[in-house]
């Protein structure tokens, strides 16, 4: 039986590739969506539309776009794309424009994006871990290379009307009740992989098909493992480094065509996300007094190549 339930109104502020493919799944199902995005993502929407290449379809969509954040006003449903670099002023300059009632979802990578949207903007957002593989190809047009599903907790009113929501639009979508696990837990992928991807300009299956390259991961899951048990994280299933490692060289065979958002970002000459993936660990183990080296090395490496963007 077709769902008749009138849909929330919902603006993805940041609508890059994760926002362009989670925005333009509900904008397929019928959602109100508005895209929130830069000059050349707008105008080409409003041109002609939004192109969403997946690995299931081909549509293109019509979702209403704006370069402005005051487009969010309004919004039942906010979805926070942007880079983690540019959380705290997005989040400052959204809460000036959005009802207290709205449910703002953090669709980003690293651990501590709702701990820095609620000091810099007073907002209570929901976090969700966000398993996709995807890239803008040009402006406007969203290819989906694999996965594309969510992880929201812990279970409330919110949370299951998020999951209900992307559901609906054929997004999996699960609830978890230790969400701080599961964020480290996707931290632990992104630190083994995004950082080798960008420095080698390879794809997660020429990583995967490289005994070095794997040596390198292990090491990288291991660190992370310490860092994230001496701060007293529960990852259930993975506390033993083997079966964290396991689950790094499986995402990378199932992403196996995918480059890295850090490695899509340096191709561009843009500013990474590497402070809190690599970086945040870096520091966090240097607080904890647990030894990083290679999360540090590969960290700096970033680093350096950034100053020349």
């Amino acid at each position: 039986m077709r769902d008749e339930t009138p849909w929330p109104t919902i603006a993805v502020v940041g609508a890059g590739a994760v926002g362009g493919y989670f925005g333009g799944m509900l904008a397929r199902a019928g959602a109100p969506v508005t895209m929130i995005g830069r000059p050349s993502f707008v105008e080409a929407v409003k041109r002609s539309g939004l192109q969403l290449d997946t690995m299931q379809f081909r549509e293109t969509l019509h979702p209403q776009a704006s370069t402005e954040i005051a487009a969010a006003a309004g919004a039942e449903v906010v979805l926070l794309c942007v880079k983690t670099t540019d959380t705290a002023n997005t989040a400052k300059a959204l809460a000036k424009h959005i009802s207290p009632a709205a449910i703002v979802v953090s669709l980003q990578n690293g651990v501590n994006n709702t701990e820095e949207i609620r000091a810099s903007a007073g907002i209570d957002a929901l976090p969700a871990v966000v398993y996709v593989a995807a890239e803008m190809l040009r402006p406007g047009c969203v290819k989906h290379l694999g996965r594309g599903d969510l992880v929201v907790g812990p279970k409330n009113t919110r949370t299951e009307r998020i999951a209900s929501l992307f559901l609906r639009a054929k997004v999996p979508c699960r609830i978890s009740g230790n969400m701080e696990g599961e964020l480290w837990t996707k931290l632990i992928w992104n630190c083994a992989l995004n950082a080798i991807s960008a420095l080698g300009r390879v794809t997660y299956g020429e990583i995967f098909a490289s005994a070095d390259a794997r040596r390198i991961i292990a090491t990288l899951v291991e660190e992370v493992l310490a860092v994230a048990l001496a701060k007293g994280i529960r990852l259930p299933g993975l506390e033993d480094p083997k079966a964290a490692l396991a689950g790094a060289l499986k995402i990378a065979e199932q992403m196996s065509g995918t480059r890295s958002s850090t490695a899509q970002d340096m191709a561009r000459g843009k500013r990474t996300e590497i402070d809190s993936l690599n970086g945040y660990v870096a520091r966090l183990g240097e607080q904890l007094g647990v030894a990083t080296p290679v999360n540090h090395a590969l960290y700096t490496l970033v680093k350096l190549q950034e100053q020349g963007f």
